[in-house]
């Protein structure tokens, strides 16, 4: 797999502030979750609101792109359709969209479809620790994602690379490519593990605990951490 151009960084936030600060100090997309609330916890509605306006009013600097997680939300498809429609009103550039386990992932992305087609840009967050049917990623290329995403669903301090070895970390990273989706990586990352995810040519490498005091995801920004993995991204 060839090596491509620097990943972008992407900083998950719960406010302003600390959107405020991951923009000053180099991430290139600011993530609206709320950590307290699981892997993929959404924020309130109107949080999310304000935290988009804030980011996409900036002036003076270069446009971020935003994204926001729907929650930790079973794959029923009549909600996670609601919850986008929910999500699209914000502003929110990117709706990131948790595939837990599910008997019927087909029904989910036929109704999600409905939504890409006119234009909402959705990502999906598979887990690590899950395992999924053959051509899943596939699928959701053809209900119109953008991108893939590789995070771990249970925040214990493990990361995908305790649940992938090398070679099924090539094959997830070389068939989300070769569908030409955006490709994610994020879970637990922090800054040693660089080196080693940067071989999978992610689009780009996202973080939480490893940008939070002490590692803890639910804690505040450490400019520090977020300056260190700027520098080696």
């Amino acid at each position: 797999m060839p090596i491509v151009n620097t990943a972008q960084l992407l900083i998950s936030v719960t406010s302003v502030e600390e959107a405020r600060i991951a923009i000053e100090h180099g991430a290139d997309i600011i993530d609206l979750k709320e950590p307290s609330l699981g892997a993929l916890g959404a924020l309130p509605i109107d949080q999310i609101k304000l935290i988009v306006s804030f980011v996409h009013d900036k002036k003076g600097l270069s446009k971020k792109i935003t994204s926001a997680t729907i929650g930790d939300l079973p794959m029923q498809p009549q909600l996670l359709h609601q919850q986008v429609l929910n999500l699209t009103a914000t502003g929110v550039d990117i709706i990131k969209i948790g595939f837990f386990e599910s008997s019927d992932y087909p029904g989910c992305l036929d109704a999600l479809a409905t939504l890409t087609q006119g234009g909402t840009k959705l990502m999906a967050v598979l887990f690590a620790e899950n395992s999924y049917p053959e051509h899943l990623i596939e699928s959701i290329k053809a209900a119109g994602f953008i991108g893939v995403m590789l995070d771990t669903a249970k925040k214990n301090g493990l990361t995908l690379l305790d649940y992938y070895s090398v070679a099924q970390r090539m094959v997830f990273a070389q068939t989300v490519l070769s569908c030409d989706l955006q490709f994610g990586l994020a879970g637990s990352l922090k800054l040693e593990h660089l080196p080693i995810v940067k071989l999978l040519n992610p689009t780009y490498i996202g973080f939480r605990g490893g940008v939070c005091n002490n590692h803890q995801r639910e804690s505040s920004l450490d400019v520090s951490k977020i300056q260190a993995i700027r520098k080696t991204i």
